[in-house]
């Protein structure tokens, strides 16, 4: 299915691929009875198989060995589902594995245990993907991470899916990974784990005053992005038995977060509306957001802010997968236990 192209190629051969235009490799227009097929195949784990993913559906043969994610929230999920991951995007500017640099605190030893290749900053590009010689490579839809504008030049590469990681839960993250990677059973298995230690928690809390409003408090003082029900970090909060509050229309700002539907932007003045919650969960925080939040004079009479029902999960919990979902799930218990 479509080009494959070795490591030794160089550049001038990549541009020139390119410019002549080669169409999308891996996707196909196959029809209803196809599909079936495929599915079929999937199931008994044959290759190829096709995946559906937001650009259509792409053909995946012979079961990946080499994958290349360009996203650094997609590279925990998979880690934790023993995918063959041979490089990662990154936050910083190191490209050297060693010391874990720019890479998730959850998970960066793993992927310096792993000898992963770091990726430049700023994302992938043809170049330092074709490099690494994929069979497959991953891309995220939405999100500071995503090099989605690059996808038809990764198709001239190798298989390339795109994952919408925004609205959905790591667990559905790892679905679609283990069908792509043909791991379905680790991806399962690692769900099943993570669920039942999420129910193990649950029965070990006493939940504060609901609802509640999990947001990411801009340190300026500008506002914060409210996490809505459709986040992974609210369908968590939920499993937990937290009850999510709604984002009244009102306290929503003009601004948009692109295709994301998992964050509402809320600006300063409209903060106080904003948190409709009775508890107030910050997330990607520490205690020190807790002071600086309790602090602000907007809030002084917000119940959440008065009744000091304020908490912080851990600075590593921005962007879920099994690793910080599961640091995220013992602070709570830690906080409520």
């Amino acid at each position: 299915m479509g080009v494959t192209m070795k490591k030794s190629r160089t550049l001038k051969v990549l541009s020139a691929v390119l410019v002549a235009g080669f169409t999308l490799a891996g996707c196909s227009s196959a029809d209803a009875d196809s599909d079936s097929d495929a599915d079929s195949a999937a199931s008994q784990g044959n290759w190829p198989r096709t995946v559906e993913t937001p650009k259509g559906p792409v053909e995946i043969a012979p079961k990946p060995e080499r994958i290349v994610s360009t996203s650094v929230t997609l590279t925990g999920t998979l880690l934790s589902i023993d995918a063959p991951v041979v490089a990662t995007a990154s936050t910083g500017p190191n490209t050297d594995v060693s010391d874990a640099q720019g890479l998730f605190t959850q998970w960066g030893d793993i992927a310096k245990e792993r000898g992963l290749a770091v990726l430049p900053m700023g994302g992938a590009n043809a170049e330092s993907v074709l490099a690494q010689n994929p069979d497959l490579i991953v891309v995220s839809a939405t999100g500071g991470d995503s090099v989605v504008d690059l996808y038809e030049q990764f198709t001239a590469i190798a298989p390339t899916i795109v994952v919408d990681y925004g609205g959905s839960s790591w667990q559905e993250v790892a679905a679609v990974l283990g069908e792509a990677t043909g791991l379905e059973d680790n991806a399962a298995a690692t769900v099943a784990k993570f669920d039942s230690a999420v129910e193990a928690a649950k029965a070990k809390i006493t939940l504060p005053p609901q609802p509640t409003t999990a947001l990411v408090y801009y340190e300026d003082g500008s506002g914060a992005n409210i996490w809505t029900h459709e986040s992974g970090q609210a369908k968590l909060l939920t499993a937990m038995g937290f009850t999510i509050a709604d984002i009244p229309e009102s306290a929503k700002s003009s601004e948009s977060m692109g295709k994301r539907k998992d964050i509402i932007q809320v600006s300063a003045e409209n903060l106080y509306d904003g948190i409709a919650g009775n508890t107030l969960i910050l997330v990607s925080a520490d205690d020190g957001a807790v002071k600086a939040v309790e602090g602000l004079p907007l809030l002084a009479q917000h119940p959440a802010i008065r009744d000091h029902h304020v908490y912080a999960v851990g600075l590593d919990t921005f962007r879920l997968d099994y690793y910080s979902a599961t640091n995220m799930v013992n602070r709570l218990v830690e906080q409520f236990s």
